[in-house]
């Protein structure tokens, strides 16, 4: 379903239990919140235009740009904001990953 946003449009296509992709139309300089995700990996390609990535490492703060064909990617609980320097399209995909057991047993197996 295609969301409008206050810098555009986002268009989730895949979702599945540990990750979704979403279509992003990016307006010229339209800018989303700074924010993180807590579990969260964050990955950008860039279809079309030109995306700025900025993420805050404690004070330090990196400026990245990306262009068509290009890739950058958010660790989980990293705080970033992506503006458009241009009319942007891209993919956004949010992946997380399983880092302990998923399995809670009710019983033992065995052989009788």
């Amino acid at each position: 379903m295609r969301q409008g946003k206050d810098w555009g449009y986002t268009t989730e296509f895949f979702r599945n239990s540990t990750s979704s992709a979403h279509h992003l139309e990016i307006k010229k300089g339209g800018f989303c919140s700074e924010h993180r995700h807590t579990h969260k990996h964050n990955v950008f390609y860039v279809i079309s235009g030109e995306l700025e990535l900025t993420i805050w490492r404690g004070k330090n703060k990196d400026v990245t740009v990306i262009t068509a064909g290009q890739t950058t990617a958010v660790p989980p609980d990293v705080w970033h904001r992506f503006k458009g320097l241009t009319d942007v399209e891209c993919i956004e995909i949010y992946q997380v990953f399983l880092t302990e057991p998923d399995i809670k047993r009710r019983t033992k197996g065995g052989k009788k």
